[in-house]
């Protein structure tokens, strides 16, 4: 009998799944539409066989699809939520930056303290 994983554990592993610069940015480049493999590859600045097994992972985890024209495998995100999370990650990064760049200005008024 398997015992079922608890939300937030299910959770943690998809952030893990994200947790990786060359998935990251695969996922803002299929933002703008299907993508062809030698697409992302001119667009992302890792080997051939780095790239295939970051493509691999989404695709298991079933955040991209793949599709297969003729010799040519195009992917593209599975669903719109996607985007919207990567937007989301966007504001969220914008606001906490916003919020050093204050505290950088604050410490470069006062030197001695």
């Amino acid at each position: 009998m398997t015992v079922p994983v608890p939300l937030y554990q299910a959770k943690a592993e998809f952030f893990r799944m994200l947790g990786h610069p060359v998935r990251i940015r695969v996922l803002e480049l299929l933002q703008d539409g299907p993508k062809a493999v030698r697409e992302l590859l001119a667009e992302i600045d890792v080997e051939a066989s780095n790239l295939s097994a970051q493509l691999a992972v989404l695709r298991r985890s079933g955040i991209v699809t793949a599709t297969r024209e003729g010799s040519t495998v195009v992917y593209s995100l599975a669903g719109a939520d996607v985007a919207e999370l990567l937007r989301a990650a966007r504001r969220i990064l914008s606001e906490l930056l916003v919020g050093q760049n204050e505290l950088l200005a604050e410490l470069q008024k006062d030197p001695v303290r």
